[in-house]
């Protein structure tokens, strides 16, 4: 099934909701207003459907395949890399300096999810890349952003991150790969790194790594953690000593090699500090934040390919009578009311947290670049409030969407070849890379909810409860509806904020079993405030006759929001609130 931009959807979301002519108003992106947008979309849609898209189920059937320490990629993709990057879209929202666009992070979400739909596979080496840029332009030197930024926008090298060990995941206090300083200033590391994206690959001439490792004598745990620069090929054109010595065999997203690299089996391999000894936790995060925000756009992205194939699928399959006699005969399953609900479920989700990001994006550019530094600072804590509802709720969604996929396929759906199937192993894979579900609603409790007492979650309550006010005086039966809901799931994040905040020294065990539907919630509430706005604007200009059918369908997917998804609010609220000691009820040894 061949894949189609929402291109529409898309501006739709940026103009309204996340203001693409007030990012245009920045310093440094007044060229980068609506017009502009639209104009790099289609060229985006023009690539992504016809050069990218075609690549999604053949690089599933013949994944990227390891061979004597090489890497061969998915028939293809070599070849399709090599027109992204002539084509510009790698430096989309990199600094004019090192040869990128300079366009903001909206825009380039836009095209990110494009991308992601076409091949999740495929898009996963750019998204690296993309990580490693933002980490050497915060952290790097004058010399390293000069030496390695441009060949990593140009595509000729791309970018990698290496966090994880054997015996340390998510914990990275328990890294343990080393780092012996030289005479010349450089490094040797020595350690294995797992589950490297794009570790070793046949794409690009050289691959940056981005290495944590410890130092000797650096202080125990994350506080001791260093961050390098450790090139696959060093700049005389030797090899370093850094090995791919497998790849792994996974559920999903298989054209893309998952690396097990092996640092220093024959000497060492040299490598760059950046920045300061013991503050490399501190720099990848700046890669991980891009990362995770680009894994919810990922999630999205899935999220709209499964849709998209599942109502064209609706639309072709023949069976049964509708139940209301409307017609004498079997009918395509787009008149049963239930494959109705789940197309619905699917767009509405969908919908709402592509507006989600968005606006997370539009607060991203304002943080870094608006000329007030009390506007700067407000938008950074928007958007950093945003990012886990981002990462966590968009992958969750795109799990329950692509299963939805499947099941209006029926039979069908569990075949292989309609690639419903393959939709739903990618989407796996994005509530647990990048830090879990669980990581990200940590993250929400302990960083962005009980570290400022909750301000910043009543402050974004306050702009949901002026939209419900806006919502109650215009009248409508949608909005009337989404009133309702929106105010009720406002109301329920706002006594969970309360919960997490009063509760979260004393009885962290019991604000941390409900971690996750805190997440859930806030994430389903902000979303479905997006959704609130999308109906205002939509009933806005149906009223003026601007693109009837597609303003009516943008009303009924809210009103279904508020109706069939915003209504869990209050359920989550009570598991959270009244829910944690039947959590921890038995003891380990009873499971």
């Amino acid at each position: 099934m061949t894949y189609r931009a929402p291109i529409k959807d898309m501006l739709f979301v940026m103009k309204e909701l996340a203001g693409i002519d007030a990012v245009a108003r920045l310093p440094g992106h007044e060229e980068a207003g609506y017009d502009t947008a639209a104009a790099v979309l289609e060229e985006c849609a023009k690539f992504n459907e016809g050069v990218v898209a075609p690549l999604n189920q053949p690089g599933d059937q013949q994944p990227s395949s390891f061979h004597d320490g090489k890497v061969t990629t998915s028939p293809g993709f070599k070849a399709a890399f090599r027109q992204f990057v002539e084509g510009g879209w790698q430096g989309l929202q990199h600094p004019l300096e090192y040869g990128g666009q300079g366009l903001p992070k909206l825009i380039h979400s836009a095209c990110a999810e494009m991308v992601d739909s076409a091949s999740l596979s495929f898009a996963l080496c750019p998204l690296l890349t993309d990580g490693a840029i933002e980490a050497l332009i915060t952290a790097g030197s004058d010399e390293q952003k000069a030496a390695y930024i441009p060949k990593m926008i140009d595509g000729s090298w791309t970018g990698s991150m290496n966090l994880t060990e054997p015996q340390a995941g998510s914990d990275l206090s328990l890294v343990r790969t080393r780092a012996e300083p030289q005479a010349d200033g450089s490094y040797k590391l020595f350690g294995t790194k797992i589950f490297i994206t794009y570790g070793e690959h046949d794409m690009a001439d050289n691959i940056v790594h981005l290495v944590l490792a410890r130092v000797a004598g650096a202080p125990e745990g994350v506080k001791g953690i260093s961050l390098f620069i450790c090139p696959k090929v060093l700049a005389d054109g030797t090899r370093n000593d850094v090995h791919c010595v497998s790849i792994e065999h996974k559920l999903g997203i298989k054209a893309s090699p998952t690396a097990v690299l092996q640092y220093g089996d024959h000497g060492g391999a040299v490598a760059y500090l950046v920045g300061q000894e013991n503050r490399g936790l501190e720099y990848m995060f700046v890669m991980m934040n891009a990362a995770r925000y680009g894994v919810g756009l990922q999630g999205i992205a899935l999220a709209e390919r499964a849709y998209q194939q599942a109502a064209a699928y609706a639309r072709e399959r023949v069976q049964s009578r509708p139940v209301d006699g409307s017609l004498p005969k079997a009918a395509p399953i787009i008149h049963h009311p239930d494959v109705r609900r789940m197309l619905m479920t699917m767009r509405a989700q969908t919908e709402a947290c592509r507006a989600l990001a968005y606006v997370a994006a539009a607060a991203y550019d304002a943080a870094h670049v608006h000329a007030d530094a009390a506007v700067r600072a407000q938008n950074q804590s928007f958007y950093e409030f945003l990012v886990p509802l981002v990462k966590g709720l968009s992958t969750e969604m795109a799990l329950d969407v692509a299963s939805l996929g499947v099941q209006v396929h029926g039979g069908m759906g569990f075949i292989e070849e309609t690639g419903a199937a393959q939709h739903l192993r990618d989407a796996k894979i994005l509530t647990i890379y990048e830090g879990t579900t669980a990581i990200q609603a940590n993250d929400l409790v302990g960083r962005k909810t009980a570290r400022d007492g909750g301000a910043t979650a009543r402050a974004v309550a306050a702009q949901i409860a002026a939209t419900v006010d806006e919502l109650e005086a215009r009248g409508s039966a949608a909005c009337r509806s989404m009133a309702r809901r929106l105010d009720a799931g406002c109301k329920a994040l706002l006594e969970v904020v309360d919960y997490v905040v009063r509760e979260g020294k004393g009885h962290p065990n019991a604000v941390f079993a409900g971690s996750v539907p805190y997440l859930m919630l806030a994430a389903t509430v902000v979303a479905g405030w997006q959704m609130a706005r999308a109906l205002l604007a939509a009933e806005t200009r149906l009223a003026a006759g601007d693109e009837p059918a597609f303003m009516r369908a943008k009303i009924a997917t809210a009103r279904f929001y508020a109706e069939h998804i915003l209504v869990k609010a209050g359920p989550w609220r009570d598991s959270i609130v009244e829910g944690a000691e039947s959590v921890m009820a038995l003891e380990p040894d009873a499971f």
